[in-house]
């Protein structure tokens, strides 16, 4: 038996200390992004590094997407490991021709002679007052595109050993991390010293609704199956952590206990990564359903400033407990 006890981290730490174990491990590792030295990162993740390892290692750039992703994919083809930060997604899209047309693309354009080993991390979602040009959740977009992989660390296990499986990886790998989980705490087992970025996993066994979901969503929909589980409610809590290869059969398992299934996302509905979840179920699971797949996503909006009212653009506890009343009553 170990003699390693939990310890508690927040998320933030946990994005911190694993990017601190790989400019440790790797000579060749280095973070480059918007305020990621002198201020310490927008989200405080990279505080500290700047002094740790100095200008050469974390490296502020100007506020230029394109420009210094750009230069991080030339670094990863040159054969170095950049962990570029891109401060919200929202900015992502000023850089998103290097991400699909040249990250994306080189190793299969080359006939697999480039690899292109780079990690992009970046905030997704709302739920702190930033307006619509900094709250959105654009990961099931970049999900659409073959030769990414797109992980969602929704737990601090994750955000804490994720990237190094991520920079083990050949190809490009896209890290969103959701800013209302940066102050979330969680105990840590020392015991667990890597994950894997290939797999869903059940976070909550039940028997009578699939709850399916990633990122900030996550806690809410546990906080819901606590609720339910009041009412004679089982519902089995999945945590998608991967939009990139999708892991269908992880659902379609759950499925097939339960009959029932409710995707919670925080992206907008249409075209989302809900939907592609549900026509999988429909497409490879149709007879394990006994009641229509139901979605709880975003309003169609762009996010409110106002807090009251982007509270109510976003998936609330209340509408995950609605959505799972109505399945199991439909069925």
């Amino acid at each position: 038996m170990s003699s390693f006890k939990p310890f508690r981290m927040t998320y933030r730490e946990a994005c911190k200390q694993a990017i601190r174990d790989a400019l440790l491990a790797d000579a060749r590792c280095f973070v480059m992004g918007e305020d990621v030295g002198k201020y310490g990162g927008c989200y405080a993740v990279t505080k500290g590094l700047l002094e740790e390892f100095g200008p050469a290692r974390i490296v502020d750039t100007p506020l230029a997407e394109v420009g210094f992703v750009g230069a991080g994919v030339g670094a990863a083809l040159a054969g170095l490991r950049p962990i570029v930060e891109i401060m919200t997604c929202n900015f992502s899209l000023l850089a998103l021709d290097q991400i699909m047309n040249n990250a994306a693309t080189i190793p299969h354009m080359s006939g697999g002679q480039f690899a292109v080993p780079l990690v992009i991390r970046m905030a997704t979602g709302a739920g702190r007052q930033l307006a619509a040009q900094h709250s959105h959740s654009l990961e099931g977009w970049y999900a659409h595109i073959p030769g990414l992989k797109v992980l969602v660390p929704g737990t601090v296990e994750d955000a804490r050993h994720m990237l190094a499986a991520a920079l083990a990886d050949p190809n490009p790998v896209l890290i969103f991390e959701h800013i209302v989980l940066y102050n979330a705490e969680d105990e840590l087992d020392p015991a667990v010293t890597t994950v894997d970025i290939e797999h869903a996993r059940v976070r909550r066994q039940g028997k009578d609704v699939s709850l399916v979901t990633y990122g900030n969503s996550l806690p809410k929909c546990l906080a819901a199956a606590q609720q339910l589980a009041s009412e004679g409610i089982e519902a089995e809590v999945i945590d998608l952590r991967v939009l990139r290869p999708l892991d269908t059969a992880t659902v379609i398992e759950s499925l097939t206990r339960t009959h029932r299934c409710v995707i919670v996302d925080e992206g907008w509905k249409s075209g989302s990564i809900s939907a592609e979840i549900a026509a999988r179920l429909a497409e490879d699971a149709l007879y394990e359903l006994d009641a229509p797949v139901r979605r709880v996503c975003a309003r169609e909006v762009p996010v409110p400033y106002a807090e009251h009212m982007e509270t109510a653009s976003l998936p609330q506890v209340p509408d995950i407990v609605a959505a799972v009343r109505s399945v199991v009553k439909a069925g």
